[in-house]
């Protein structure tokens, strides 16, 4: 068989059952398959396609997803000497609001190509959740572009705050904070109150005359992502720059409201995070640790164990193992048995 288009990472086959995960997102998408005794001992081979999955008026394209899963699935099989697999896990973007299409195909697609009729059909936030803390409760926070914040007790509820995208909420994430420079830098070229030279000046190197931003932002689809790529340079300049430093302080305090506002209430309690945004280190992390201690006195904040992959496949593992302990959920989280468990 032909190898499926796109990246294959290959290691040592790993004898015995085998879980397969999918992380599904805007910037295309991972297929894993691991041990299902121990999936963080290691994959045994993973794929990965800088072709995101398609939305169409259903939701997110479950054929076309199927059209890159299905091939490097099997590929992925036979690099692991796997028979089959024991449960799948797939996470991905937009499945609470748009997975209406995956729900309804993946299950008969992948029990017809694999015999798997163990199947987990997460949230990316779920798959982000489990990647940092496996199934104990606390909370996560995953930033990059956008910022939503998922909790749970680990037993019964989960609770999601933001996470509504750059025009209504995603507040303290990479498009918020770019939006936020921009703006500064748009004051201090009008001579207003609130503007930063510095941010300024970083906004005409990376964008041309400032004059001509909204003609250069305003028509692109892409919005959310070109906003987010300010966000590092509004991090550079924090440290000279007071306004700068106001804008990640903001945001920090941003991202700890939400935190708190889904972290579940006593024992021993985790914040973790995850994404792209926190790539900017200290100059976010630490307001956003001195934040956090404010809302949310005793709880650790810790960087993820894993990534959302690595999630995808702990659930996956837990389930065929029959282990799978965090709640169900008819938009984060559903669970596909057989009929006779």
């Amino acid at each position: 068989m032909a190898e499926p288009p796109g990246t294959a990472e290959r290691r040592s086959a790993v004898p015995g059952r085998h879980v397969l995960g999918v992380d599904s997102g805007g910037s295309g998408l991972r297929i894993a398959v691991a041990p299902a005794a121990d999936p963080r001992a290691g994959t045994s081979a993973t794929y990965t396609s800088d072709e995101p999955v398609r939305t169409g008026p259903r939701g997110i394209d479950a054929q076309q997803m199927l059209s890159q899963l299905l091939p490097a699935a099997e590929q992925l099989r036979l690099t692991a000497g796997a028979d089959g697999f024991a449960a799948v896990c797939v996470g991905a973007a937009g499945m609470s609001a748009l997975g209406q299409d995956l729900r309804a195909v993946l299950p008969a697609a992948l029990a017809a190509a694999f015999g798997t009729r163990h199947l987990v059909l997460a949230a990316d936030a779920v798959t982000a959740y489990a990647g940092a803390l496996g199934q104990r409760p606390g909370a996560v926070i995953a930033a990059g572009t956008g910022l939503i914040a998922l909790g749970s007790d680990a037993a019964e509820s989960w609770w999601r705050a933001d996470g509504w995208g750059h025009l209504l909420g995603d507040c303290g994430s990479g498009a918020w904070i770019g939006r936020a420079g921009l703006e500064a830098a748009l004051r201090a070229h009008d001579g207003r109150t609130g503007g930063s030279r510095a941010l300024l000046a970083c906004a005409e190197a990376e964008f041309g005359p400032i004059g001509g931003l909204p003609g250069k932002l305003y028509p692109r689809p892409d919005r959310p992502a070109v906003l987010a790529s300010f966000a590092p340079l509004v991090a550079r300049c924090a440290d000279g720059d007071a306004v700068a430093a106001g804008i990640l302080r903001d945001a920090a305090r941003h991202i700890a409201d939400a935190a708190a506002a889904v972290c579940p209430a006593g024992g021993a309690r985790t914040v973790a995070w995850t994404g792209g945004l926190f790539r900017m280190g200290e100059p976010l992390l630490g307001p956003l640790r001195t934040a956090l201690a404010a809302r949310l006195p005793g709880v650790a904040f810790t960087p993820a164990a894993g990534s959302p992959l690595d999630g995808a496949l702990t659930l996956a593992a837990a389930l065929a193992r029959e282990e799978l302990t965090l709640p169900a959920d008819g938009e984060l989280l559903q669970i596909t048995r057989p009929v006779a468990d």
